[in-house]
């Protein structure tokens, strides 16, 4: 009689700014079978730092965390960790973050609204490489992806992703780079890098020019 394989025990880092909420994720999850979690981390920083070391097979990561965004944060770890899955796990059912997410590489966006038995379901499945989204969200990134397939997204800003279009409008607002970043939890480098590249795909040449373009598009929306 041959024994039958061992399951294979996932490694989990748990990332979230909230203390109470980032221990009753670790106390839920270290406890059953086929979880373990290696480790834990509370900004983009720490995340990007704990998964280097201890490269775990699944990120649980927030979205807004204090130095940053945690898809900022998913980016960067799959960049330098293509087997690691992330899954973010945030109060928000965001199209544009659920966007933005999938596009960073996440393999799942779920709302802690969760129930524990679903949250350990969608992580083994996860586990096992599929992607998932939360039904909160599903049918709204649905219809976007439908409109922009058919055509019927024409917005003008349709070219630039979620997060530009929001640092525009800051930029629109006639706020420095500093606010911005403080505003959308970057840093300074960062937005400046997306200043530019939104300068660049917008055909413009100075900050200035933005609050113009802005007021324009929301006039062709008809006041917007």
């Amino acid at each position: 009689m041959t024994d039958s394989p061992t399951p294979k025990v996932l490694r989990l880092l748990v990332v979230d700014d909230h203390e109470v909420v980032r221990q009753g994720l670790v106390a839920l999850l270290d406890r059953r079978d086929g979880f373990q979690v290696v480790a834990e981390a509370g900004t983009v920083r720490e995340a990007i730092e704990q998964a280097t070391r201890f490269e775990p097979d699944i990120v649980i990561m927030d979205v807004r965390l204090p130095d940053g965004s945690g898809i900022e944060a998913c980016r960067e770890i799959r960049s330098e960790l293509p087997a690691t899955r992330i899954v973010m796990l945030t109060s928000f059912p965001d199209e544009e973050a659920v966007l933005s997410a999938i596009v960073a590489g996440a393999s799942g966006y779920l709302l802690k609204q969760i129930r524990a038995r679903d949250l350990v379901a969608a992580l083994e499945s996860v586990g096992r490489g599929e992607s998932l989204l939360d039904p909160a969200v599903t049918e709204k990134v649905l219809e976007r992806v439908r409109r922009i397939a058919t055509g019927t997204y024409t917005d003008e800003l349709a070219q630039l992703t979620a997060q530009e279009q929001k640092i525009l409008l800051l930029v629109a607002e006639g706020k420095t780079n500093k606010e911005i970043a403080s505003d959308v939890f970057l840093s300074d480098k960062t937005v400046k890098n997306y200043v530019s590249s939104i300068l660049s795909k917008l055909n413009l040449e100075r900050r200035a020019q933005a609050a113009a373009f802005v007021a324009k598009h929301r006039l062709d929306r008809g006041g917007g």
